[in-house]
């Protein structure tokens, strides 16, 4: 990460630009994935207090942070803490962003995450079965459920009119049926 001072007229001592350059590099790793970054430090300096102020841009955004203090480390310190929050919140919100774009992408095409064979019958192509047909949502009794199982019917799916629930109609193997209610 290239940084470029400006207001510091004396060269700062060996020691503390040392830990500025690692956190400098801590950030670098954080934010660097599309090439080359570059932070403008500004620093001003009013009686005995120092104010730090860095400016970095990151996604199409400046992240602006400013520090003061009586100590000029520490005001660039607490300027890089603040950065540092922001960069991890803005990526963080990048992030969510796009993977919420693509969930509701895959959601609202199911088509194309389960593509259809082109040979064979409409029963075998379907991948994706709807329960709730608005169409067919009248209560039933559980006489009327018997009746509207078909034989290659498995299982039916239906509201109940007496006891104002969801039940599950199922057949077993050996022909007799058994029935689950919510």
């Amino acid at each position: 990460m290239k940084v470029s001072y400006t207001g510091i007229h004396n060269e700062l001592p060996a020691k503390v630009q040392e830990k500025l350059d690692a956190k400098f590099s801590k950030l670098s790793k954080l934010l660097e994935r599309r090439g080359e970054r570059e932070a403008h430090v500004v620093v001003t300096t009013e009686r005995h207090l120092h104010k730090a102020e860095i400016t970095l841009p990151f996604y199409d955004h400046q992240l602006v942070c400013f520090g003061s203090d009586s100590d000029l480390f520490t005001a660039l310190s607490m300027a890089l803490d603040k950065l540092e929050k922001q960069a991890v919140k803005l990526r963080d919100k990048w992030r969510e962003k796009k993977r919420r774009a693509d969930s509701k992408n895959t959601a609202s095409e199911p088509a194309e995450i389960f593509p259809s064979a082109d040979s064979g019958d409409d029963r075998t192509r379907q991948r994706v079965f709807r329960v709730n047909h608005h169409e067919s949502r009248k209560p039933m009794t559980l006489d009327e459920a018997l009746l509207e199982m078909e034989e290659d019917r498995d299982y039916l799916v239906y509201r109940d009119a007496d006891k104002e629930c969801v039940s599950v109609l199922v057949r077993r193997r050996d022909g007799h049926f058994d029935l689950i209610e919510s």
